[in-house]
């Protein structure tokens, strides 16, 4: 069950969404979002989250613009999203994420750290969330904007995994690459990789969606949380 939480930030609140697993308690993963917004994809890999022991937070990422949310069935919803997401100034939008961190590590309900992970937009976010608030661990689904944010690889010390297509529209193979060589100097990184998956393969409502490489991405992901931020075992 998801339930409506607000996240407090200096210039008032942040609306955000909250699952429980179904023990009541367990670690905290703090989920960002794509350009979409939390949309029906995002808030049901934040159920798949919860149902595997996780206590998770979605926050409205896209709060300080107003009343604005893109409309999922529209042809245009691309278009829509990118307009929106061109509206977030960088440094607010991390400090909004930073706030939502410390909320979840606040709760009662989160026992035994707190992680970040994110899709797209939220997969760049996330990264360098982690280079200035030092998560438990970050998963990142084809973070969009770590190509310009290399330099705080250095800062990102806790354990990381990363996903990539490899004929990803708008992160190119090279670039695939010279992240991965980029990430792996040093520390707990791991890095896959997807022939054939083109970006948001993840999405299972978005047509570029390839449920191969999203089966086994997912499987990957749960198998890293398990081993880097366990979640206790179903009574």
């Amino acid at each position: 069950m998801v339930n409506p939480v607000n996240v407090q930030t200096p210039d008032g609140p942040m609306p955000a969404h909250l699952w429980l697993p179904e023990s009541g308690s367990g670690p905290g993963l703090l989920l960002l979002q794509e350009i979409f917004g939390v949309s029906n994809y995002i808030q049901c890999r934040a159920a798949d989250l919860a149902a595997a022991g996780y206590v998770v937070l979605a926050p409205e990422l896209y709060w300080r613009l107003g009343d604005a949310q893109v409309d999922e069935g529209a042809a245009d919803v691309v278009d829509q999203a990118m307009a929106l997401v061109s509206q977030l100034d960088w440094p607010t939008t991390v400090a909004d994420a930073a706030a939502a961190l410390v909320h979840l590590r606040g709760l009662d309900e989160v026992q035994g750290g707190a992680g970040v992970i994110g899709f797209c937009f939220g997969g760049g976010l996330g990264f360098n969330l982690a280079a200035v608030e030092e998560p438990d661990v970050l998963v990142s689904f084809y973070g969009s904007s770590i190509p310009g944010l290399l330099d705080l690889a250095p800062q990102v010390t806790c354990p990381s995994l990363h996903h990539f297509g490899l004929a990803d529209s708008y992160i190119d193979a090279d670039t695939v690459a010279a992240i991965e060589q980029s990430l792996s100097a040093g520390g707990d990184v791991r890095f896959e990789t997807y022939p054939g998956a083109d970006h948001a393969f993840d999405n299972s409502d978005f047509p570029l969606h390839d449920p191969d490489a999203s089966a086994l991405a997912w499987s990957r992901t749960l198998d890293f949380l398990a081993d880097k931020l366990p979640a206790p075992d179903p009574v």
